[in-house]
């Protein structure tokens, strides 16, 4: 397997990740998020100066097609410059300088083949490697939505899991309230503070008996003191 083939699968199985299934298996988002993040973000850079590498190579093969191109067009110009040239020595009748310039005619278009021959074996390679960059190019986009995406659900994730840890909280107080009502309690309570409230109507009854009791023998005094008082009189003879 080749390094490009290598970085391909990597960027292909890294954007095909299915973040909700690792973090479903998660014992702490947060930690799993931010490691996720360093991964990703150690991922990409890895991949960018593979892609970096692969680009490089790339524009040099297209520089030396170039190149190639270039010389064969230029030996091609030098080669139908030595035929003119030759054409007019012959016409000249200059036969010995004419066979010259057509042999130099012939060396200028061996060289323009074989640049062009060198141009047309370079051609595939570099094609192929144009289709490989665009794969790595949309492979690393694939790579920084993600992780971008990522960055984005952080926060609304780690706030869904303290959220659940804060319900589950709550949802055990309230099982620990129905275990052990304190409503029971009060009510004892209650029970205790209306008993002492009858307790102390009862004694205030009491007190309220005992003292009319009191009243009615004073009273009752009064009226034997007035009976002995009209009895002395009659038998003094006095008014009664």
């Amino acid at each position: 397997m080749t390094e490009k083939q290598t970085i391909l699968g990597r960027i292909s199985q890294l954007t095909r990740a299915n973040l909700n299934a690792v973090l479903d298996r998660a014992e702490d988002p947060q930690k799993m998020l931010d490691q996720l993040i360093r991964d990703y973000s150690n991922s990409i850079a890895e991949a960018e100066g593979a892609i970096a590498q692969t680009i490089g190579n790339l524009r040099l093969a297209e520089q030396d097609h170039a190149a190639d191109l270039a010389a064969a067009k230029d030996w091609g110009t030098k080669a139908a410059a030595a035929s003119t040239r030759a054409d007019s020595l012959r016409l000249a009748e200059n036969s010995a300088d004419a066979d010259k310039f057509d042999n130099l005619a012939k060396v200028a278009l061996s060289k323009m083949i074989s640049f062009e021959n060198e141009a047309k074996t370079a051609e595939p390679m570099i094609a192929s490697q144009n289709e490989v960059v665009d794969k790595l190019k949309a492979g690393l986009a694939g790579m920084k939505d993600k992780l971008s995406d990522l960055k984005r659900r952080r926060d609304t994730l780690v706030a869904r899991a303290k959220s659940a840890e804060a319900q589950s909280k709550v949802q055990s107080a309230v099982a620990s309230i129905n275990v052990l009502d304190p409503t029971s309690e009060v009510s004892r309570f209650e029970e205790k503070v209306r008993r002492e409230e009858a307790r102390v109507a009862g004694q205030a009854e009491i007190a309220s008996s005992s003292l009319d009791a009191q009243f009615e023998e004073l009273e009752d005094s009064s009226a034997d003191a007035e009976v002995a008082a009209r009895l002395a009189a009659l038998k003094g003879g006095g008014a009664f």
